[in-house]
């Protein structure tokens, strides 16, 4: 699909789920999120980057580790993503943690060699040319500097893959075409070598996504995720029949009336040389 397409898809998309993405999945993301952070061992003084941000999640959780003697700068190509954190920061006094409306692949303005950690959690299946974006990580980190980041796993281990094709059914949406890509067998460590980083290595982790009801677990596949701008032009019956649809495809995974739906992240590490 057309790369420009795609990034607006993506940016308006982000910006209808932005009130509700916490909520539907601050819990689910954990896992990854710490595991991120764990293997970009941030120390306190140091400046990180972290690229497609979302409402903050990782970002202030790096805040706290850097601490008030170092820095954080949070991207994300939805502008209200980064009003969230921009807010977010503003209610918490973390005058260390500012915000820039930015897309992955072109960090403008941001100067070469200016971050000892990069960051990346759970944004690189959504942009259309992973190579520029992990380009881009790479030149803003000072030599030594570390990039970690972090995708969803094979489509096969993720029980709620099918939320693609039920969009897709009913509306060309173009979300995110090679979404699991990055999760295939040792694609994220490759990508990262190819774009220039050295003593990379990754870990593949499982995980399970709780919900307490058929509703919730709609309504994180639907308006809190990525599909969010393609189901929010839905009339009521489509969603009706589309949320169907998705409960249906997660029954196996049902618990009393609640979800335990399985789930794989990938995550990876580098270094700039």
């Amino acid at each position: 699909m057309d790369p420009a397409l795609q990034r607006r898809i993506q940016r308006y998309g982000w910006d209808r789920a932005a009130d509700t993405y916490e909520h539907s999945w601050a819990e689910q993301l954990k896992p990854a999120q710490r595991r991120l952070l764990q293997m970009a061992a941030i120390k306190p003084g140091e400046r990180v980057i972290d690229i497609a941000c979302g409402t903050g999640l990782v970002t202030f959780a790096a805040a706290d580790l850097v601490m008030t003697s170092g820095q954080v700068l949070a991207t994300d190509i939805s502008e209200r993503m980064i009003e969230h954190v921009a807010d977010q920061a503003a209610a918490r006094g973390a005058a260390h943690v500012s915000t820039r409306r930015l897309g992955a692949e072109k960090l403008d303005e941001v100067p070469d060699e200016s971050y000892d950690v990069a960051l990346c959690a759970l944004g690189l299946m959504y942009v259309p040319d992973v190579p520029s974006a992990l380009a881009e990580m790479r030149r803003v980190l000072r030599p030594g500097g570390r990039a970690a980041a972090a995708v969803w796993g094979a489509r096969a281990r993720c029980g709620w893959a099918d939320i693609f094709p039920i969009v897709e059914s009913r509306v060309k949406s173009d979300v995110c075409p090679m979404f699991f890509q990055l999760g295939t067998g040792p694609s994220l460590q490759l990508a990262l070598e190819a774009a220039g980083f050295q003593n990379v290595a990754s870990e593949r982790l499982t995980t399970t996504l709780h919900y307490d009801t058929a509703d919730e677990a709609a309504d994180a596949a639907f308006a809190g995720g990525p599909v969010a701008m393609a189901y929010s032009r839905f009339d009521e019956d489509t969603r009706r029949s589309a949320r169907a649809d998705y409960i249906a495809s997660i029954a196996p995974y049902r618990i009393g009336h609640g979800y335990a739906i399985p789930g794989e992240f990938v995550v990876a590490r580098g270094e700039r040389g």
